[in-house]
């Protein structure tokens, strides 16, 4: 019996997206979060909790990308043509942000400006990401398994407002990550700060699922039509139910729930999102079948992908192990 590979990839780049967005969310978090502490110091703590760990959460951006190309090429010549505007200033966005990360700690009279290019680049990076994603499930436009709307399909008002969503998300994401890794003051502002963003990312996740259902006729027949709603109702019943935790967590001052339940929130929308779209890698009619490369290219590159894929695992959860524990204003730092 022949391997379903293209349902093996799809498993494969859907977990390297997902971790990406697990990991390097929280630390696009903190560009977010920039504005709400002016201090030197903070700004320092809230750095140094991720300076050791950012280039490595990256690598996931990079395993999903290759994976993509690899195995499904067709999404290049529809996904791409389709996005290219929100894709490279996705990619400004993090250009600005990986070098403020590291020019702003030898900078003395432009620290200011290395900031707001930190802040700038993280908002720029990850409304680009929600808008992308906005664009992927209202549906594009493909003939001949090639991109045929207009190059500005991706801009309506659902997008940008998916872009929103995903600032809300990686903000809540940071400041999570944030009561668990500091104490003292800033750790007490962040837990004051998680109430609020906990709340507006409860509201936005709730306009997107209704905008998505109601307002997308394939979604809609999926969730409703299909006579499978039943198995679908734990999603958002979970999701409340993670919000409610939130509070009561961050009232009763634990420090690691905040950041895991908001993972989780993430990790329901994320099946919520497959849910809401599978087969179809671009909906609303390329399958993971039809975008697939050739048996043989995808059985070759998953030979490499079995090999990378662990040492990739493992390296990334070595170094989360090893700097581990609290970060405080007047530590050493990793720059």
């Amino acid at each position: 019996m022949q391997i379903d590979l293209p349902v093996i990839w799809a498993a494969i780049i859907g977990l390297g997206v997902f971790i990406y967005v697990m990991l390097d969310g929280f630390d696009l978090g903190i560009g977010l979060l920039f504005p709400f502490f002016e201090g030197k110091g903070e700004r320092e703590v809230m750095l140094n909790t991720v300076a050791p760990v950012w280039d490595g959460n990256e690598t996931f951006l990079v395993l999903g990308g290759a994976g993509l190309y690899g195995a499904f090429p067709v999404v290049y010549s529809t996904l791409l043509p389709a996005n290219y505007m929100p894709l490279m200033l996705m990619v400004v966005g993090l250009i600005f942000r990986g070098a403020a990360f590291e020019l702003r700690a030898k900078a003395t009279r432009t620290q200011h400006a290395w900031d707001l290019a930190f802040i700038g680049g993280s908002a720029l990076a990850a409304m680009c990401q929600g808008i992308v994603l906005g664009s992927l499930l209202q549906g594009i436009k493909i003939v001949d398994d090639k991109f045929a709307g207009d190059p500005f399909d991706w801009f309506s008002p659902f997008s940008v407002f998916c872009g929103f969503g995903v600032l809300i998300t990686y903000a809540a994401l940071g400041c999570g990550w944030l009561i668990l890794k500091t104490d003292g003051e800033l750790q007490r502002k962040m837990r004051q700060l998680m109430r609020p963003l906990t709340a507006v990312l409860l509201g936005a996740i709730v306009i997107v699922s209704l905008w998505t259902v109601l307002g997308l006729p394939s979604v809609e027949a999926r969730w409703f039509a299909s006579g499978n709603l039943g198995w679908f109702l734990p999603v958002p019943i979970l999701v409340l139910v993670c919000v409610v935790s939130i509070f009561r967590s961050v009232r009763l001052q634990h420090e690691a729930m905040p950041f895991l339940l908001t993972l989780a929130i993430c990790f329901l929308g994320y099946t919520g999102l497959i849910i809401s779209i599978w087969p179809y890698i671009i909906p609303p009619s390329l399958t993971i079948w039809q975008a697939s490369s050739s048996h043989s290219s995808q059985l070759f590159a998953l030979v490499g992908t079995v090999i990378v894929l662990p040492i990739i695992l493992v390296y990334n959860a070595m170094q989360y192990r090893v700097f581990r524990g609290k970060v405080r204003e007047g530590d050493a730092g990793y720059h």
